[in-house]
């Protein structure tokens, strides 16, 4: 008979709320156990509704309360819990799109998108110091770990014979690095204009997504302007996977048919010995010059050296592929994890994605404007083409040059004329980013 009651009592809570209440008080409970009538006198259906809807994400954003802090305890505006989280997603859903649809790098829009998504999640606070994205940003995000670890993987898949079979292409590397600087003046002009307030570290951050070097731009934002970091990932590897669309337009407008169908001749064969050497060279010539660019250069190197030593090929393989990899991973939501609407939707976003929009467009006219100099005083023909690859997007800016070379002569093959100024943009962006480090950090 107990357990009957017992059990009654239980279908009566939950389908009968309107008649029975958690205040009821005068009902005849027979012959029932302590525990039923425990039981029986919890709330009704609707106040345990009520009360698991207060703990829902949605009622975090529907209804949204003062003083709610995100995970790094800085206070949050009703519109960023709110309307901001939801505007988040639709920016996410686009990365998204980006990603799997359209194909732009997906290897890291994918997680980095992944981890904004977990990041606007109201209530779970995952970004803070113990949730999981907040342990990930702080083990290899904010103390610039991940983009060198990053580094030693693409020096590792470097080959530097392209550069050494024609040294001076290494000047169209380095005249690309135009738009970093160029774009470090015109952030620091635009602050002026009293449309955004960026520090001089700000715009030094903002100014290394013209090298279309997304570990570099990582590296740089970490250690100067971590609060936007999400936004100049995002920026920098968008431009960087946006290379085929960007590129090709400002390559045409500053070069001439005859131009785009220069036929450059074979280069030099490069001996084992050139390429072992040069990373060292390289490492010694930071060291005396410029110590500041030693974590991204001394990272690239050690891949290299590794790659062209040819006694430890097991490192070089587990370099290019299983430690670049996992930590692509990792890289990507913790950057993802600074993707939050208090961060992220503010008026400064929209000025780094133009500034860093006009700093790839920038690099990419010096590259091809360096190059129709070079091919005016030099003995052998140069393609102007090759300048544009003076980015350091590799090797898909030498991929498009290439592309577009054979567009207008299709049997002119470029891919290796390109890949020397695209992997000097590499350490070009490295230097720039060092020099920028020796002045402002």
């Amino acid at each position: 008979m107990k357990k009957f009651l017992f059990s009654l009592v239980f279908f009566l809570t939950f389908l009968s709320p309107s008649v029975i209440s958690a205040n009821t008080t005068s009902v005849d409970h027979g012959d029932v156990s302590p525990k039923a009538e425990q039981v029986y006198k919890s709330q009704s259906v609707t106040g345990l509704f009520a009360g698991f809807f207060q703990t829902t994400g949605l009622n975090a954003i529907l209804f949204p309360k003062d003083g709610v802090k995100n995970g790094r305890g800085k206070e949050m505006t009703k519109f960023a819990q709110s309307g901001g989280r939801v505007i988040m997603f639709l920016i996410i859903f686009v990365l998204f799109y980006l990603a799997i649809g359209k194909g732009f790098e997906p290897l890291l829009l994918l997680p980095i998108a992944f981890g904004g998504l977990l990041a606007n999640i109201p209530i779970a606070n995952m970004t803070g110091p113990h949730g999981m994205l907040g342990i990930i940003y702080d083990m290899g995000i904010a103390n610039e770990f991940f983009p060198l670890l990053i580094f030693m993987g693409v020096g590792a898949m470097t080959d530097f014979g392209p550069l050494l079979a024609n040294p001076k292409t290494a000047i169209l590397g380095g005249a690309a690095q135009f738009g970093i600087f160029g774009s470090l003046v015109g952030a620091a002009a635009l602050s002026q204009t009293g449309l955004v307030e960026y520090t001089l570290k700000q715009c030094s951050a903002i100014s290394i997504i013209g090298g279309a070097d997304g570990p570099t731009s990582i590296f740089i934002a970490s250690a100067l302007a971590p609060e936007m970091l999400g936004a100049i990932a995002v920026a920098a590897y968008s431009y960087m996977a946006l290379v085929p669309v960007i590129q090709p337009p400002i390559m045409r407008a500053l070069t001439t048919d005859d131009e785009r169908k220069i036929r450059m001749v074979t280069s030099r064969p490069v001996h084992r010995l050139e390429k072992l050497v040069f990373p060292v060279v390289v490492i010694m010539m930071i060291a005396m010059i410029l110590p500041d660019a030693a974590p991204l250069m001394g990272a690239f190197a050690l891949g290299n050296f590794a790659k062209e030593s040819g006694v430890v090929d097991r490192l070089s393989n587990e370099m290019q592929n299983s430690l670049i990899n996992i930590v692509t991973i990792f890289l990507g939501l913790g950057v993802g994890a600074t993707l939050q609407a208090d961060k992220f939707l503010v008026a400064e976003t929209l000025g780094i994605m133009a500034i860093g929009l006009l700093a790839f467009a920038a690099g990419t006219a010096a590259g091809v404007l360096m190059a129709k100099l070079m091919n005016k005083f030099s003995k052998e023909p140069i393609n102007p083409l090759i300048g544009a690859a003076g980015v350091s997007a590799v090797p898909m800016a030498a991929r498009v040059v290439s592309k577009v070379g054979q567009e207008y002569n299709k049997s002119n093959v470029l891919l290796m004329h390109a890949m020397g100024p695209n992997v000097a943009g590499v350490i070009g962006s490295a230097v720039a980013a060092g020099v920028l480090l020796s002045i402002f950090k």
